[in-house]
């Protein structure tokens, strides 16, 4: 599996920035290639998503979430995929986020976007979405404060 490691400052608090990714049927909005995002209960989420041509479907659940801290994820089915991403006040309206990501490049265009380092790139423009996204509108579009205990057997 690649790993790709990207982080962003944003200026708004750490309470806006986490709410605003719980949003994931937001996520079309700021992340290239993600077509759409359905969250079918509060830790599994359906994912359609279009790169280089190819559309992918696929599920995944929620494994961590932990109020303004971090939300960390794997695929269940599809391209084989988990990551965390979390959340770091630096001060009371600027907050860094840090994303981890874990993935298995399928079939012959995502091992060339692998080679071509694509994913790193896509990681850091979808930050910096985010970035743009969660500013500009000032406020969190939703949230969603549950938590979810990390699983102690994975």
């Amino acid at each position: 599996m690649a790993t790709v490691e990207q982080s962003i400052d944003v200026d708004v608090p750490v309470r806006t920035a986490y709410d605003q990714w719980t949003q994931f049927e937001e996520f079309p909005r700021f992340m290239e290639g993600v077509e759409h995002v359905e969250q079918t209960t509060s830790t599994k989420t359906h994912w359609v998503t279009k790169i280089a041509g190819v559309t992918r479907e696929f599920d995944a659940e929620i494994t961590e979430q932990l109020p303004d801290e971090r939300i960390a994820w794997k695929s269940t089915d599809g391209p084989k995929q988990a990551g965390v991403v979390t959340f770091h006040r630096l001060a009371p309206d600027k907050t860094r986020v840090m994303l981890q990501l874990e993935h298995d490049p399928e079939g012959l265009a995502e091992k060339a976007g692998e080679a071509l380092k694509l994913i790193p790139h896509r990681a850091k423009g979808d930050l910096e979405r985010f970035k743009s996204f969660v500013e500009s509108h000032g406020t969190e579009t939703g949230s969603w404060r549950g938590e979810v205990p990390q699983d102690p057997t994975h």
